[in-house]
C-alpha cells in the first residue's frame, strides 16, 4: 500500500534564495519526521485561493501545520497595547489567511490534523480562541520558553492529562519537550481541551473534547517541536506514527 500523503504547510520569506522573490521555506526536519512516521510529505505552496486549498486538502490523507513567525494580533485581540505589539515579529498576513483556509477545509473534509507550535496557536485562533502575545511580558513567574539555544533538546517537562491522546502516545504522565516560542494559547476555543501544561501553566497541547472527537479521525496540537526530537525520543516519534496511522485509515475511506 502506498504511504499516506501528508500536506505540510511552509513558512514564507519576503526575500528568498532564488531571485530574491517571495518564497516558501521550511526546515527539512518536518518532512523527515513525517517520513519516519510512515508518511509521504508534500510541502504545499502558499496559495490563498479557496479552490486550490479545497483540492489540495482533498488530495491529501492528512494535514500538518508547522511553526514559524508570529500571527497577526488583529486576528485574536484588536486591543493589544503598542508596547506588547512591539514584541510581535515576522507577520505575514498571506500565510495567516492561507493556513486559516487550510484549517477550515481540513475540518470540513474530516482529515487528520497535526498542528505544531505556530500551527497549534493558529488552530485555536481559527475557532475563536486567543493568545498570550508575549509570555515574558504577560505571564508572571513563567519559565524561559524561548530556548533557541536548546531547540534540539528537551529543556522542561509537561504534565499530560491521563487518558488523553498525548498521554496514550507518550505512555506516561510527563513528557520532556523543547521550547522555542514567546507566544502561547491563552483562552482555549471550543471544541478543544487542554491535555498538556508546563509547570508555569502554559498550554503545551490541546485535543478535541470527547464529545467532539468524532469530528476528525485524528487531532493533536502541540506547542513544542516534536520534529526536532523524534530521532532520539520515542514519545515524539510516536506523535508522527499515530498521526500517519490515522492518515492511512483516512486513505482507505
Amino acid at each position: 500500500m502506498k504511504s499516506p500523503l501528508i500536506l505540510v504547510t511552509p513558512s514564507t520569506q519576503q526575500i528568498g534564495v532564488e531571485f530574491e522573490d517571495n518564497s516558501i521555506s521550511l526546515s527539512n526536519k518536518y518532512s523527515l519526521a513525517v517520513r519516519a512516521g510512515g508518511g509521504l510529505p508534500w510541502v504545499t505552496p502558499c496559495i490563498a485561493e479557496k479552490k486550490f486549498v479545497a483540492e489540495a486538502v482533498a488530495r491529501c490523507d492528512g494535514v500538518m501545520l508547522t511553526g514559524g513567525d508570529d500571527i497577526q494580533p488583529e486576528l485574536y485581540d484588536a486591543k493589544v497595547s503598542a508596547r506588547i505589539r512591539e514584541t510581535v515579529t515576522g507577520v505575514d498576513a498571506a500565510r495567516d489567511l492561507f493556513e486559516l483556509m487550510v484549517i477550515e477545509e481540513t475540518f470540513r473534509q474530516h482529515k487528520p490534523l497535526l498542528a505544531i507550535c505556530r500551527g497549534h496557536q493558529l488552530v485555536n485562533i481559527a475557532f475563536g480562541g486567543s493568545l498570550v502575545v508575549d509570555i515574558e511580558a504577560q505571564v508572571s513567574g513563567a519559565i524561559d520558553h524561548r530556548r533557541m539555544d536548546k531547540k534540539n533538546d528537551c529543556v522542561h517537562e509537561v504534565a499530560l492529562t491521563r487518558g488523553s491522546l498525548m498521554w496514550k502516545i507518550a505512555t506516561k504522565s510527563e513528557l520532556g519537550v523543547n521550547s522555542s516560542h514567546h507566544q502561547a494559547v491563552e483562552r482555549i476555543a471550543e471544541p478543544f481541551e487542554v491535555t498538556a501544561r508546563s509547570s508555569d501553566g502554559i498550554i503545551e497541547a490541546m485535543e478535541l473534547k470527547p464529545d467532539a472527537a468524532q469530528v476528525l479521525p485524528f487531532f493533536l496540537a502541540v506547542q513544542f517541536h516534536p520534529e526536532r526530537l523524534f530521532d532520539r525520543y520515542g514519545g515524539h516519534l510516536g506523535i508522527f506514527k499515530a498521526f500517519v496511522k490515522a492518515a492511512l485509515g483516512s486513505k482507505k475511506l
